[in-house]
């Protein structure tokens, strides 16, 4: 059986998808009832109190692990949740990590990330580790402004990133969980195109069929915004990348098409898929 934690989402919906549909015994693990694939067992449970986890453990052989927001506020020990997988009989953790942990090691959610990395690989588990970039699905964002103005208001307008569809992050996942060739693997994971948030305004626009208007936000109105939803250190580390990317974090890795035999779907791709919830 395995075990998908942040299973509402938007990389553990379609990793509980994409594992159901390889004949997997799966629990799907959330903070509140959802609906599930059809034979998926379902568990609410809080991250944030790994006690609550272990029902959830009962009889896994292996975990998705992906943290919650609160999970990664300074103070928070996101390593008990390694613990009680160990102690729960899993053998096989795949950690949903962020490149930051090698692009900005230095800022305060990094440094914990990076922490949990190596509490896992220090755990006797097998183990795989996935660093992604930005998700495209955090143009979600703004689909009140664009559903309602017809508006994308976002920072650093024309700096511009890989970003990467969420479902693939995902189907990267589920080979990790279910081949163990990846075991010991860390794949950083990107789209396939530097993107900006200018950019991907005109792909909403494209997939709409219909005008979209693009607003610069200042950095303090971004972060403003985004502390509402996420801890304001994340906020913070999330606006450094954004509004002045490293080399690094403008490369576009090819560890997406060595795992899954093809490339990363850009943006638009996933703009299309997702159009309903602009219209």
């Amino acid at each position: 059986m395995i075990v998908v934690t942040g299973a509402t989402g938007n990389i553990g919906r379609p990793l509980t998808q994409a594992l159901a549909e390889a004949g997997q015994e799966v629990t799907a693990v959330s903070r509140h009832t959802t609906a599930v694939p059809n034979g998926v067992h379902h568990v609410v449970a809080d991250l944030a109190e790994p006690v609550g986890l272990k029902p959830a453990l009962a009889g896994a052989k292996a975990l998705f692990l992906l943290l919650s927001g609160d999970l990664h506020a300074t103070g928070a020990n996101p390593a008990d949740l390694i613990g009680e997988a160990a102690a729960g009989g899993v053998r096989r953790v795949v950690l949903l990590s962020t490149q930051g942990v090698v692009t900005r090691p230095s800022g305060d959610t990094r440094i914990a990330m990076h922490a949990l990395e190596d509490t896992l690989r220090e755990s006797g588990l097998e183990w795989a580790i996935l660093r992604p970039g930005g998700f495209a699905s955090n143009a979600l964002w703004w689909a009140e402004s664009v559903r309602t103005q017809q508006l994308v208001a976002a920072p650093f307008g024309d700096i511009g990133v890989p970003i990467i569809d969420p479902a693939d992050i995902a189907a990267v996942a589920a080979a990790c969980l279910l081949d163990d060739w990846h075991t010991g693997g860390v794949y950083e994971l990107t789209g396939p195109e530097v993107i900006t948030p200018r950019q991907q305004a005109e792909a909403i626009a494209a997939a709409l069929g219909s005008p979209v208007r693009f607003h610069e936000l200042t950095r303090d109105e971004a972060r403003t915004a985004m502390a509402r939803s996420m801890p304001a250190e994340l906020a913070d580390d999330t606006l450094d990348i954004l509004g002045s990317p490293s080399p690094a974090e403008l490369r576009i890795s090819p560890d997406v098409q060595q795992v899954l035999g093809r490339p990363p779907r850009p943006f638009a791709h996933w703009a299309a898929r997702n159009v309903a919830a602009f219209r």
